[in-house]
């Protein structure tokens, strides 16, 4: 089995080494180790010194010299729009979520979660469910955020609230 040691930035070699594809979701772009397949049925194993952002056009170096080019998966996201004045709140509510976004200056998108749908439809936004390649934000401390499977929002780490 081939084995990419190297992730090469969008652009940054030369076509001829392409050997193929990997249509990877957005978690499977976020690893430092795994077993993949490219999109032409080649098994190489992602093997990095420490866990990659791969951007869509990335390039994984494989050890012959060849590369195998990136390719973001579209998947379940909710599109979220709102007028200029409530766009910026609601970055804020789903930031305060620990949501993973991206970030544009019309729209957010987020993955799709139909108790975060409800509370943007709850705050006057729109959440409109598609299907996208979805590329978040990186984290202030280097993570891709975590998802929120119902709308009990406790746990262990703090968020700067005051109780008592």
């Amino acid at each position: 089995m081939m084995r990419a040691a190297q992730v090469l930035p969008a652009g940054s070699w030369n076509k001829s080494r392409e050997r193929g594809t990997a249509t990877l979701d957005w978690d499977e772009r976020h690893r430092r180790r795994r077993s993949l397949t490219s999109d032409q049925g080649e098994a190489f194993l992602l093997d990095l010194a420490a866990a990659a952002r791969l951007a869509e056009g990335d390039g994984l170096a494989l050890e012959d010299g060849s590369v195998i080019r990136v390719v973001a998966k579209p998947e379940p996201v909710l599109e979220i729009r709102a007028g200029a004045a409530g766009l910026p709140r609601l970055a804020y509510h789903l930031g305060n979520r620990h949501l993973a976004i991206q970030i544009f200056p019309d729209r957010l998108v987020i993955r799709d979660d139909a108790v975060i749908a409800a509370m943007v439809e709850g705050l006057g936004g729109e959440a409109a469910p598609r299907l996208l390649p979805f590329d978040p934000e990186p984290g202030a401390y280097g993570g891709h955020g975590h998802r929120h499977h119902d709308d009990d929002h406790s746990h262990d780490h703090a968020h700067g609230h005051r109780h008592g």
